[in-house]
């Protein structure tokens, strides 16, 4: 769905005139504030599948700082390898990298880790050790939520029903009780339609059928 027919949808819910677009009154305005709201929670809640993606940070030798385009600020699920030497990259403490750039003598070669360090106000920057030595195709595939919704065109991703369900319970908290579902009982029944969308979703995924101690 979008942008724009998820705050149509919310508003007819409130028994509201559709709006032709998300910013036409203050009214549906804040409703798509709370569309975005629903949506994050949603998207942390569960690893939902259409959110992976694959990025690739192409390295230049003696550089160890690269920003990972199209990271977002809050990648997780990360695996990262190096396509060309054919080797995965181990997750440490950037605090480690930089102690060992600034405590020994570094000599660029293949790197075997690597750390987030910090962000360009979009994206997730990333720290490599050792510091590349060539020029090396990095392969990030991770789990990255979706940019906040802004254009009425905008499409949404992950489940739209949970979206929908999270945004009604948030209005009718701000607007209190009308004669509809109570706040409590619309939270409710948004919590059983994510905990249904993301059993749903966990059947699809075969790593998610055995579960064991650890």
């Amino acid at each position: 769905m979008t942008y724009l027919q998820l705050v149509n949808d919310v508003l007819a819910r409130l028994r509201e005139s559709s709006v032709a677009t998300v910013a036409t009154t203050s009214y549906s305005t804040l409703i798509g504030k709370f569309v975005n709201d629903a949506k994050r929670q949603v998207e942390d809640a569960w690893k939902w599948n259409a959110l992976y993606t694959g990025k690739t940070v192409t390295t230049s030798s003696g550089t160890s700082t690269y920003t990972v385009t199209g990271s977002g600020l809050f990648p997780k699920d990360v695996v990262v390898n190096d396509t060309t030497n054919k080797v995965t990259l181990g997750n440490v403490p950037v605090q480690w990298i930089l102690e060992q750039q600034d405590l020994s003598t570094v000599s660029n070669g293949i790197p075997s880790y690597y750390a987030w360090n910090g962000n360009d106000g979009t994206d997730s920057k990333v720290e490599f050790f050792t510091t590349p030595g060539g020029t090396y195709s990095i392969k990030f595939r991770m789990y990255v939520p979706q940019a906040a919704l802004s254009a009425d065109a905008d499409v949404l991703l992950i489940s739209s029903e949970s979206v929908i369900a999270g945004a009604y319970a948030r209005a009718l908290v701000e607007r209190g009780e009308d004669g509809g579902l109570s706040s409590s009982e619309a939270y409710g029944l948004y919590k059983g339609i994510l905990a249904d969308h993301i059993a749903l979703e966990a059947s699809r995924q075969v790593e998610n059928d055995c579960w064991v101690a650890v």
